[in-house]
């Protein structure tokens, strides 16, 4: 096991302690994750809503904005973390999957410097 794979599952673990001792699981079906997720990932793009670059970059400077970055991304984090837990998925095998998937999609070759969709590479 890496120390990716470990640091998730006590991540995993912690979400699901805390959600244990309240009483939550029956709060938590994959759908009402799966809305739960949507919109704590909502809630963070709002706080970068109608920003250009640079005044998204300023909000990581300030402190307080930083903060409030950090608590969306932790909250979509959570929401994460039990949808994986409620579906029996292993996140570090989901993602090295997928992003395998993703290398085949875009070679580098064709996928540098580009930030076009895979389907619309000319595969000539």
């Amino acid at each position: 096991m890496t120390e990716q794979e470990a640091r998730i599952i006590e991540l995993r673990q912690l979400a699901d302690r805390f959600c244990e001792e309240r009483d939550w699981d029956q709060f938590h079906g994959l759908k009402d994750l799966a809305i739960g997720l949507s919109t704590e990932s909502n809630e963070l793009l709002q706080l970068f809503r109608f920003k250009n670059d640079a005044e998204s970059k300023a909000i990581i400077e300030q402190p307080e904005r930083k903060s409030a970055v950090e608590d969306e991304i932790a909250d979509v984090l959570f929401f994460l973390l039990r949808l994986a837990t409620r579906a029996d998925i292993d996140l570090a095998q989901a993602f090295e999957r997928k992003l395998a998937k993703n290398a085949r999609k875009y070679p580098v070759d064709l996928a540098r410097g580009s930030n076009l969709k895979y389907s619309e590479f000319d595969q000539k």
